[in-house]
């Protein structure tokens, strides 16, 4: 039977279902209860043992606390202990992360833990290093652990973070309410929580942060279709002016030194809005404790360290709870933990849909017949209904792009005409007479890029076969994609070889398999 952790990776933190991170947390408790009490038995029984299993630490972003936690994690172990230097690696020569990271994972190294600027770098290397894994038939799959990437996620500050918060919870399930203060446009420790929270049952969501620094959208948006209560204010005196205030709050280091010289003018503004004050002590909630990834700024920081000793200190117990966390994962990814393992775990995805609809043609009264000007199509294809409510301009500028990417150059038009709904709706057209009928692969791709369109096939003056096409479930291997997210792994300007891979949402939108940014269908077409 296959080990169910052994060989995954973690590049966010939805890699682990609710059921398997409740477990991990069951596991990190154990350790934690057994080294207080001396239980050195049981603290054996959770080692890997093994000079020979190979983790790799690689940070090409400056850390602390995340290396060093993972490094004491890798010695518990009594692993081999490797580690990458930037400065001087072959990354600097050019070579690429997967031509890297696949010659590393040959020499019995089971277990990366990567920290990047540039955003999806294991996703990426979860599939192509795996593939170089079965190539060459390697005894096993590496594991690639994201320790922060750009300012999308930090899935395993993440894992200690909620394993702090179920402490405080008395280890209820139940339900949690927390308010989230400082940078949250650039703060993946907070990204992380738009799903990482739903280990709880019910969940409220205080977002505290001047408009510079509010959460991005698509993070909310995520927080909301979890299913969490999310309320905003723009300051800590605002929220405290209310009575709904939560008893556990996370804060953040402001980044403003990556926002620009406009903001950087507001900087003693908008620290002061998400920074906590003594005075404010009296308005909190009995029973509240705070949390802090860390670092805190010396010179001015969020938290005062005049509140170091004081109960509600939770984020000296939080960092030092980043090892123990991180044991486990390296015990349950290394194949050691994991067998007594029951519950969901996060299924792999097959959405098998029919995104092309075959419209039947043969009950029509009369044949259904196209022009191009005064001129009947005998044989060819026409494209309607292309960009249906868009302006005059923006469908121009999308049949360009359906024209360039689909190569169908050649005699004909692009028409820009008004819909049967009404002449303020307009439509695109594309006509390709004695153009041959679209291939299936062909016409997957124009489903691609432009769902909602018809294509018809003309012969002999008249429609026979028409397709209604729709957004597929999965965009990849087409000319023309593009994440637009200047730090993906995928943009082209890295020269990783990366091919844009899109998944669509929920809600109808793409979104960046890498990076897990959000777009509309138009956007991710060059």
């Amino acid at each position: 039977m296959e080990h169910p952790f052994a060989g995954r990776s973690l590049a966010v933190i939805n890699d682990l279902s609710r059921d398997e991170r409740r477990y991990l947390f069951a596991k990190t408790r154990e350790l934690k209860e057994a080294l207080d009490h001396g239980d050195i038995k049981t603290v054996d029984s959770f080692r890997i043992d093994d000079p020979d299993f190979g983790i790799y630490e690689v940070f090409l972003e400056d850390s602390t606390r995340t290396k060093e936690s993972f490094k004491n994690a890798a010695q518990f172990h009594r692993a081999k202990l490797s580690a990458l230097s930037a400065e001087s690696s072959s990354f600097n020569k050019g070579e690429s992360y997967a031509d890297t990271f696949s010659n590393l994972a040959g020499y019995d190294n089971r277990i990366f833990i990567i920290r990047s600027k540039l955003e999806g770098v294991c996703r990426w290397l979860e599939a192509s290093v795996s593939g170089y894994a079965r190539r060459n038939r390697l005894p096993y799959v590496p594991s690639f652990i994201n320790a922060g990437d750009g300012k999308h996620e930090h899935p395993t500050q993440e894992l200690l973070d909620e394993f702090t918060f179920l402490e405080d919870n008395g280890w209820d399930y139940g339900s949690i309410h927390i308010a989230l203060v400082g940078d949250l446009f650039h703060g993946r420790t907070v990204h992380s929580k738009a799903d990482g929270l739903n280990v709880f049952d019910s969940v409220s969501v205080d977002l505290i942060a001047p408009d510079v620094l509010e959460m991005p959208p698509y993070y909310v948006q995520q927080m909301e279709a979890n299913g969490y209560r999310v309320r905003k204010f723009s300051s800590i005196e605002e929220y405290l002016s209310q009575n709904d205030v939560a008893d556990k709050w996370y804060f953040t280091r402001p980044q403003l030194e990556r926002m620009g010289d406009r903001v950087l003018q507001r900087q003693d503004e908008l620290r002061e809005m998400i920074s906590f004050h003594e005075r404010f002590l009296p308005l909190l909630p009995e029973g509240t404790v705070f949390y802090h990834p860390l670092p805190r700024n010396k010179n001015k920081p969020e938290l005062p360290v005049s509140l170091d000793p004081l109960p509600l200190n939770g984020w000296e117990r939080q960092s030092a709870n980043g090892r123990l966390v991180r044991i486990i994962l390296v015990g349950l990814y290394g194949g050691l933990l994991g067998d007594d393992f029951t519950g969901d775990s996060i299924p792999e995805e097959h959405r098998e849909e029919t995104f092309v609809e075959t419209v039947d043609t043969s009950g029509r009264e009369g044949p259904k017949q196209y022009s191009e000007g005064v001129h009947p199509i005998d044989t060819g294809i026409v494209i309607d209904h292309i960009c249906r409510g868009d302006t005059s301009q923006e469908i121009r500028e999308h049949m360009g792009k359906i024209v360039s990417i689909l190569g169908l150059h050649g005699k004909g038009g692009e028409w820009v005409s008004t819909s049967q709904e009404g002449a303020s709706m307009l439509k695109g057209i594309i006509f390709r007479p004695g153009h041959p009928p679209l291939s299936g692969k062909k016409i997957r791709q124009l489903a691609a890029i432009a769902p909602g369109c018809t294509l018809n096939i003309v012969s002999e003056g008249t429609v026979r076969e028409k397709y209604r096409l729709h957004t597929p479930p999965r965009l990849y291997n087409i000319r023309g994609l593009s994440c637009s997210n200047e730090m993906c792994i995928s943009f082209p300007d890295h020269h990783e070889g990366v091919d844009p891979h899109f998944v669509r949402t929920e809600e109808g939108r793409m979104r960046c398999l890498y990076c897990e940014q959000t777009y509309g269908f138009k956007e991710v077409w060059r």
